[in-house]
């Protein structure tokens, strides 16, 4: 009997997030937010609760982070990486000060402590790479000069997960001061091994793995991925960090390969891991944060729009494609997710969930919209404001929005060989074209 429940329930929320992932098609619209109603209605406090399938809809939950980080680490090489960091650190550190420290400060101003405040403060500082990949795609704008530059903020941010998530996991499982120095030592350790093997042994690597038998390449890649994943966890480590780690050392027709069979599981258990954030998250809890999280969206998705425009000047990039740069790196998604999931798995504090649940909802609904309309609307208040100033608009110059169009070569040109995944249609390497 119990198990008829568990998969009548089980295949009822399939079945449902499948249909709203077809609305939200249709729409041109992110499924996070359904998502994460649908856990809303179904989770404590909800329309239906649900409660044969909830242990496995957890570990369903738990594979979904790890082949987020999977299929992200797939996107990119170690060389990609290294470079990446050596060449744009600059806008990373821009973005770590304008996006992290709201959230830290404001977890500190509500009294959550300090665990609270590195955890608010990576749930408002990481990007959604998802949300962002389909909007450039949506809007044509794959083969911009600004895009380069939002690929370098999304990899800066990806790379530095790799660094935040064992602190985060030690935090949150309050662990001695000397424990947590250990867990980030073997973190780092182990990323720099990897990143050192995978650039010396990287095709190596993938040629033990390649396999011409879709089959068999999707059983060796997902089979290894959660045993380095499982390993990573038992060092105290993260299982997700692991997953990362295991796609950054894939490379070539493997990466390629294990992208796109993989990407429909992770589509799958992705959209299992919202519904499980908003299962433990009681929608009587949401109001009460509703004011202080939509205070925090729209001072970060200011600092955001600061932190593209800032990182697109930097890049020689025109005034039109700074704004939209900046406007097109507001969306928060599956990361502030994954990153608030590990302070409420471990109870850190009550309201953290709801409040995260609530800025995400909100930054994945308004990011497409800052998107599209930051630009017009930045020339429209300049044009208002020189109109009132009674001056002429400058003359276009090598720096103007004559470089905006597709097509401009970047002064720094960013060594991506893999880039986050774009809408149907987008070619990924059209990205750097």
């Amino acid at each position: 009997m119990h198990s008829a429940v568990l998969l009548i329930e089980f295949g009822a929320i399939i079945l449902a997030l499948g249909l709203l992932g077809r609305i939200a098609g249709r729409l041109r619209f992110s499924p996070i937010p359904l998502y994460l109603l649908a856990g809303l209605a179904f989770g404590q406090g909800g329309l239906l609760p649900l409660g044969a399938s909830e242990e496995f809809i957890a570990t369903g939950a738990e594979i979904g982070v790890i082949l987020l980080l999977l299929m992200l680490g797939l996107e990119y090489t170690a060389s990609d990486l290294v470079s990446n960091l050596k060449t744009q650190y600059p806008a990373g550190a821009v973005d770590f000060a304008l996006n992290a420290l709201p959230g830290a400060a404001a977890a500190l101003l509500l009294g959550w402590g300090p665990v609270a405040a590195v955890v608010l403060g990576g749930v408002t500082w990481i990007s959604s790479s998802g949300v962002i990949a389909k909007v450039l795609g949506d809007l044509g704008r794959v083969g911009n000069r600004e895009t380069p530059v939002i690929l370098s903020v999304l990899v800066l941010e990806d790379l530095a997960m790799a660094v935040y998530l064992p602190i985060v996991t030690a935090l949150v499982a309050g662990v001695s001061l000397a424990a947590g120095s250990v867990t980030l030592a073997i973190a780092l350790g182990v990323a720099g091994l990897v990143l050192f093997v995978a650039v010396r042994y990287g095709r190596v690597i993938s040629r033990f793995v390649s396999s011409d038998d879709p089959e068999k390449l999707l059983l060796v890649v997902l089979g290894l991925t959660i045993l380095v994943a499982g390993i990573a966890q038992e060092l105290q480590v993260s299982a997700a960090v692991g997953a990362f780690l295991v796609g950054i050392a894939l490379s070539g027709e493997v990466a390629e390969g294990a992208h796109t069979l993989l990407s429909p599981l992770r589509d799958l258990f992705a959209a299992v891991f919202f519904v499980f954030f908003g299962l433990h998250t009681d929608p009587a809890s949401i109001p009460p944060v509703l004011v202080p999280a939509l205070a925090l969206a729209v001072v970060t998705a200011g600092t955001k729009i600061a932190t593209g425009y800032w990182a697109a000047k930097r890049a020689g990039v025109g005034v039109k494609g700074r704004w939209r740069a900046g406007g097109t790196l507001v969306a928060r998604g599956e990361f502030s997710i994954v990153i608030a999931g590990l302070a409420v798995a471990a109870g850190v504090e009550p309201s953290l969930g709801p409040l995260a649940t609530a800025y995400v909802l909100i930054l994945v609904v308004i990011g497409p919209v800052t998107a599209r309309f930051t630009e017009p609307v930045a020339a429209r208040v300049t044009a208002y404001l020189r109109e009132r100033r009674g001056t002429e608009p400058p003359l276009a110059d090598g720096t103007g929005d004559a470089c905006d169009a597709p097509g401009g070569a970047p002064e720094q040109p960013v060594a991506l060989s893999k880039a986050p995944d774009s809408a149907p249609g987008v070619e990924r390497s059209s990205a750097l074209e």
